[in-house]
């Protein structure tokens, strides 16, 4: 039999790395924040969870925007979309505090090209962040695994053991959750979410073909 060539298409990435220089920063703004929520809520007992306002536009974490930003275009540019055409911007960026069985369904952002995570505080026992398969059909079709330990094409999600310092890139169309803190004490992180625009004094593309208009 001819031997097999192998082409592996339609990826869903996901990004890490270790950035534990912005620890400190953001955890002393993040509980600033987090505050302001504490004084106007009542922590809910069925989902024990803080978040806190928005604060990317607080010249503090400057830096850490411009990391996003910047990594983000980077991202996209290297998945083969042309960036060159485009800026993005660090739109939302909030943290979280999650306590003792607190947790967070499968879901996505809309609007937005790239979503991830900063972590802040992980507890023993705390949450994982997982990543599901987006492909609905594969999912309809799909069959046993035959090891769930081992991550293969038939996996339908992935989990990460998060780390104070982590940050964390995927594209916003790849579906994520938390499982639920099991740990007394509060798992924290920090959310954020990536749009692109045209650039300044940059047209939008038009189409090649030319449309009767009736």
């Amino acid at each position: 039999m001819t031997e097999l060539t192998e082409a592996l298409y339609f990826p869903s990435a996901i990004y890490t790395a270790e950035a534990p220089e912005y620890l400190d920063i953001l955890r002393k703004v993040s509980k600033e924040y987090l505050a302001q929520t504490k004084k106007q809520i009542t922590i809910n007992k069925i989902y024990p969870v803080i978040m806190s306002p928005g604060f990317g536009q607080d010249e503090r974490v400057k830096p850490v925007i411009e990391l996003i930003e910047k990594t983000s275009l980077n991202i996209m540019a290297s998945q083969g979309y042309n960036m060159n055409i485009f800026d993005a911007f660090c739109h939302e960026f909030w943290a979280q505090e999650h306590y003792q069985f607190s947790g967070q369904e499968e879901h996505i952002h809309p609007n937005c090209q790239i979503s991830g995570f900063y972590f802040l505080d992980v507890p023993k026992d705390s949450s994982r962040v997982v990543f599901h398969d987006n492909n609905q059909a594969k999912k309809m079709t799909a069959l046993p695994e035959a090891n769930m330990d081992y991550a293969s094409y038939a996996s339908t999600m992935i989990n990460y053991e998060p780390k104070p310092g982590m940050l964390m890139f995927t594209n916003s169309w790849l579906p994520h959750s938390f499982i639920k803190n099991s740990s007394k004490k509060a798992f924290t992180f920090i959310h954020f979410n990536v749009v692109v625009m045209y650039r300044q004094n940059q047209t939008t593309p038009t189409s090649n073909c030319d449309v009767e208009i009736v």
